[in-house]
């Protein structure tokens, strides 16, 4: 985590084997997620004696970059009387899992249909040509111009390349903007 957690207790004494519990699953949570900015942690007891349900009553806050914030909290209802704060934690917990798997889950599908996309196969023109320098540059359909090297030309077709010929090209980011990956030669006019 970029920021240590921070752990809050309030009406109750830190014990060990509850500290211990929380680090635990602090732990398995940077497990799905490792690059969770910051995370926030209370744990209260509300009641000495409440008359039903559990006294005790558990938040967890995380902050997920580009800004997504998820919150669990779990205070047990009225159906169980006395609920050891163990098993409050846990519920807690299991239900912060269950949103942070989500989320990681569907940032990794948009990077990987963002990386799909930069490397999808596009058809453009040949509108300069270094051919002494092993380079040049090619015109996709959108109007973006994008560098090519000579390695890029598939069948050692770099020399046979004349302007204007029409090609299937893949691209990625370069260290200087888009670069085409392999070039395919459609037509040699």
């Amino acid at each position: 985590m970029k920021i240590a957690p921070e752990i809050t207790y309030r009406n109750l004494d830190k014990s060990q084997a509850i500290d211990k519990l929380v680090w635990e699953k602090i732990a398995k949570l940077e497990n799905i997620c490792n690059y969770i900015n910051s995370c926030h942690i209370a744990i209260e007891k509300s009641h000495d004696r409440p008359r039903s349900g559990s006294p005790y009553r558990v938040r967890i806050d995380l902050t997920v970059p580009p800004g997504h914030e998820l919150v669990a909290e779990k205070n047990p209802g009225e159906s169980i009387r006395y609920e050891p704060l163990d098993a409050v934690i846990r519920q807690t917990f299991d239900a912060m899992v269950h949103q942070l798997s989500k989320l990681t889950q569907m940032q990794r599908a948009s990077e990987q249909y963002d990386r799909d996309e930069e490397t999808r196969e596009s058809t453009g023109f040949i509108t300069k040509l270094f051919k002494e320098d092993g380079y040049g540059f090619l015109q996709a359909l959108d109007g973006r111009e994008i560098y090519f090297h000579k390695n890029s030309v598939l069948h050692q077709d770099f020399n046979q390349l004349k302007l204007g010929a029409c090609v299937h090209f893949s691209q990625e980011e370069g260290e200087q903007g888009p670069q085409a990956t392999t070039i395919q030669v459609v037509d040699k006019r």
